[in-house]
């Protein structure tokens, strides 16, 4: 036996409320930017969840028989054992982080005194994206203020309107006759055709989807006077909101869900040189691309593979942590389940390649151990499908996943995982929150693991499938698989609940086993059913999101000229505080840059005004607002904020 406490339920707890007091207390009076403090609530937190662990693996499990009492217990165990050592991993890793933000001001004032700019050539990779989509792109990469660079619109699907738009706005177009190797073949081919007519220094490369803002390329190319920096990435940020905000009404009070990777992880990683490239918004030396033979295209996760066939050959990913480029968010849940996906196959098929970091290769052991960190990080996806159906299993079989004496697992068990979610938010800098974080994480849940059933089958048999951006989404939508599923959760847990509570056959007196399976049961209901409810997905007006912004323009009106300022824009809306556009036609809005432009009426909402610019105002439009980076989508969580965004989705709508 590990030990045995002589307690009763209230001491228990009452022990919890004073571990999470004092860990709110230690996260109030310390700072993750100070190294000394990081390590030290890092080692604590770390050692909350090895007291865990052992306290499981010695005292919980039973003897070890071919029955269902026996056998469910270890089956949780050990995806929970997963999930313990892949937190604990993560803790490790997260006691180091890296700021590069001086040694970019430095490199941005040493090539400003030089004049000896690297030429660049900026790849934009489009698949069957919609021109309204692509151009936020394409005009803002045209209008970096850079001395020497070339942009490239690099269309997978040949398409004649795309090429004649990039030839309206003075970019050039590349295509090739199939899509072989996907997105890789798609880099690959405007490699080798550049290799030969016009070599850069440098490689820039965008998703369709994503704008850089003005001053993106002399933020990043001066970081490469470090002979070994092969790639310079920045951060992924959204200016929409992905499903899990739009749907909880949450976008201004709860963070996406890579923040938590963009913002902490990949700052760690980079601390020992193991971040990696993350498919958009980075710049790649051209000899190292063409050194390792092209952008490999091995496994779905191409860019990850790019870092790693780069780190045997002594090079590293420098992560500049700033904000230089925004992108479209996956908007529906079938599009975000589907990037997910991709990414946990891509992580897989990295690690079985032949040259590998899961066994061979030629990599050193922090490499291999930040590769497995990933690779655990969907392995432990399974554990949370056990934690939704564990309480049901209970009440429905009487089968226990926990065979322990309920008093100690309140103990270790609730006070770690206070401990966790208190130094998750603390070193996150309240990028995570209770409940919306684990709505996060069981969305891609069963996805996930039935990716990883297929793995075990055929692991490269998948291929690379886009995540469609862009479309009508004007009607709710429902995710009839997700939801059905997290439904089945919903009514599962609830109907243990009722059936135990309130049955004729109910117990005056509960146990403590049923205390806990009552409570397990309430938890696993609630992450089931706001999990649910962000499968009903609300509509989404307009092809383009408007953007929070604060202008000084002027309205036009049958004449009449009026000072106003400008609360949100578009480049097919504008809205401004306090005015309902009249039925005449004659009505404009002069904008910063831009000048006037002509008003239509009422847009899609109600809320604003459709405007009908030319396609110089519209380019203008959006440089206007993507030269520098919006931020109109929460970096910060906020809990108060974000529960009453849950509520009015629960009970208004």
């Amino acid at each position: 036996m590990f030990f045995r406490l002589d307690t009763d339920l209230t001491s228990v707890l009452l022990f919890d409320l004073g571990v999470g007091l004092a860990f709110l207390a230690l996260a109030a009076l310390t700072d993750p930017r100070n190294p000394l403090e990081r390590i030290a609530f890092s080692i604590v937190a770390a050692a909350s969840l090895a007291l865990y662990l052992g306290w499981r693996v010695l005292d919980t499990l039973p003897e070890l028989e071919p029955t269902a009492e026996s056998l469910w217990p270890y089956v949780y165990f050990s995806f929970e054992a997963i999930s313990i050592v892949y937190a604990i991993a993560s803790i490790l890793i997260l006691c180091r982080t890296t700021d590069w933000t001086t040694e970019a001001d430095a490199a941005e004032s040493e090539l400003e005194e030089s004049g000896c700019y690297p030429s660049v050539a900026v790849f934009i990779c489009t698949y069957n994206e919609p021109i309204h989509i692509l151009e936020k792109s394409a005009v803002c990469a045209r209008a970096m203020d850079y001395p020497d660079f070339q942009v490239y619109v690099c269309d997978d699907t040949r398409r004649a309107d795309v090429r004649a738009y990039c030839e309206t706005i003075g970019v050039n177009y590349i295509t090739r006759p199939d899509n072989r190797h996907a997105k890789a073949g798609n880099l690959n081919n405007a490699l080798q055709l550049t290799n030969s007519e016009r070599p850069s220094d440098l490689i820039m490369v965008l998703d369709a989807d994503f704008a850089p803002q003005a001053n993106f390329l002399k933020r990043v190319v001066g970081l490469f006077r470090n002979p070994r920096i092969g790639v310079v990435q920045t951060p992924q940020f959204y200016f929409n909101a992905d499903p899990i905000q739009h749907n909880l009404h949450i976008a201004s009070s709860f963070v996406d869900d890579q923040r938590v990777f963009f913002d902490t992880f990949q700052p760690a990683k980079d601390a020992v040189e193991c971040a990696f490239c993350v498919g958009t918004s980075f710049v790649v030396r051209r000899s190292t691309v063409n050194e390792i033979g092209g952008f490999p295209h091995e496994a779905l996760s191409e860019d990850m593979l790019l870092s790693y066939r780069l780190m045997e050959r002594g090079y590293i990913t420098r992560w500049l942590n700033e904000k230089l480029s925004v992108g479209l968010s996956a908007e529906g849940i079938p599009e975000y389940i589907t990037q997910r996906t991709r990414w946990c196959l891509g992580t897989i098929q990295i690690g079985l390649l032949k040259d590998g970091p899961l066994w061979r290769g030629r990599f050193s052991l922090r490499q291999r151990f930040h590769y497995l960190h990933g690779l655990l990080c969907w392995l432990s996806k399974p554990f949370i499908l056990c934690l939704l159906f564990a309480p049901s299993i209970y009440w429905l079989f009487d089968v226990s996943a926990l065979q322990a004496d309920e008093l100690l697992f309140m103990k270790y068990g609730i006070s770690s995982l206070l401990v966790f979610w208190i130094y998750g938010s603390w070193i996150s800098g309240k990028r995570t929150l209770p409940l919306f974080t684990e709505v996060t994480h069981a969305l891609t849940a069963l996805p996930a693991t039935l990716t990883l059933l297929q793995a075990i089958r055929s692991p490269f048999g998948r291929p690379f499938k886009v995540t469609e951006k862009g479309g009508d989404r004007s009607r709710m939508r429902v995710h009839v698989p997700t939801a059905l599923f997290f439904g089945l959760v919903t009514v599962l847990s609830a109907l243990s609940v009722l059936q135990t509570v309130l049955a004729w056959s109910a117990p005056t007196d509960f146990s403590e086993r049923e205390i806990l399976n009552l409570v397990w049961s309430l938890v696993s209901m609630t992450i089931a059913f706001v999990s649910l409810l962000v499968c009903i997905e609300l509509p989404r007006y307009g092809q383009e999101e408007v953007i929070d912004v604060t202008l000084h323009g002027q309205y036009r009106r049958a004449g009449q000229t009026t000072d106003v300022v400008i609360c949100g824009l578009s480049a097919d809306c504008v809205r401004i505080p306090g005015l309902v556009p009249a039925s005449t036609e004659d009505q404009a809005v002069c904008l910063p840059d831009v000048g006037w432009v002509r008003i239509a009426g009422s847009d899609a909402t109600g809320k604003g005004m459709a405007i009908l610019p030319s396609m110089e105002q519209r380019n203008g439009i959006l440089r206007l607002l993507f030269g520098v980076a919006p931020t109109q989508i929460a970096d910060r969580g906020r809990l108060r904020s974000s529960m009453t965004g849950l509520l009015r989705r629960a009970f208004v709508g």
